[in-house]
């Protein structure tokens, strides 16, 4: 099925590492065109270099509007479209709320919310001038249950639930497809492992993590689903993980 991506425009923020980077290098052997979008500039040039695809690198701040509407931009210079937009850039701050820092706390919801909001925003003209297109939002189980070890993050996600949710039904005439992909646990850099060897541990071991490539084989499917399918959430969680 994944030859329906074939020659497919993506935008993929948070595209430097984890689970963007994973979904970037599925979507390159599925065919699609890539802007890797992220702050990290040498990690997503190395990338693009290992990427059997036409790649365009593109800094961009997800806590800087401007940033975001350049991504957007310089996409449509480069390819002419935007087919899928994957708003997948995130912070994570688990921890008692009493202790947290306030500015942290804002951080996460400008990453978390109001750059999703604003990504979305940039390319449904595009898409409804184009007949249709696919966002996708990296969600979380967090998004679905109130995780009381991280509110701060899983207020983000019930917020992005949220959005999914309505615009999905304000879009869905335009042939634009509004999705959550939401995952459990993750072993990658967002949750402290940059080992490939203890991902793979922790992955298959009793802790029960999912790998950033299963996060990248649910998207595949999502976004190769016929037109008149939807998956509106997809909640992927590792076997044995059962503190949620």
């Amino acid at each position: 099925m994944s030859n329906r991506l074939n020659g497919k425009v993506v935008i993929i923020t948070g595209a430097s590492s984890g689970i963007g980077e994973a979904c970037a290098r599925a979507l390159a052997q599925a065919g699609c065109k890539l802007t890797l979008a992220a702050r990290s500039v040498d990690k997503m040039e190395a990338l693009a270099a290992e990427l059997p695809t036409e790649c365009l690198v593109v800094r961009a701040d997800m806590t800087a509007p401007a940033d975001i509407n350049n991504m957007v931009e310089r996409t449509l210079d480069q390819f002419g479209t935007v087919d899928i937009m994957f708003a997948n850039a995130g912070i994570y701050i688990p921890g008692e709320f009493a202790d947290g820092d306030p500015e942290a706390f804002s951080e996460l919801l400008t990453i978390n919310i109001d750059a999703v909001l604003r990504c979305a925003h940039a390319v449904i003209p595009s898409m409804k001038a184009g007949g249709g297109g696919d966002i996708v939002v990296t969600s979380s189980i967090s998004g679905f249950i109130d995780v009381h070890w991280e509110p701060i993050y899983s207020a983000s996600k019930h917020a992005v639930q949220t959005f999914v949710h309505t615009v999905r039904r304000q879009v869905a005439g335009d042939g634009i497809r509004v999705m959550s992909l939401a995952p459990g646990a993750v072993a990658n850099a967002l949750w402290g492992f940059h080992d490939a060897e203890e991902i793979k541990r922790v992955s298959q071991g009793e802790r029960g993590y999912l790998t950033s490539a299963d996060c990248a084989e649910a998207l595949v499917f999502m976004l190769t689903r016929p037109a008149h399918v939807t998956i509106r959430d997809l909640v992927i969680l590792p076997q044995n993980q059962v503190n949620v």
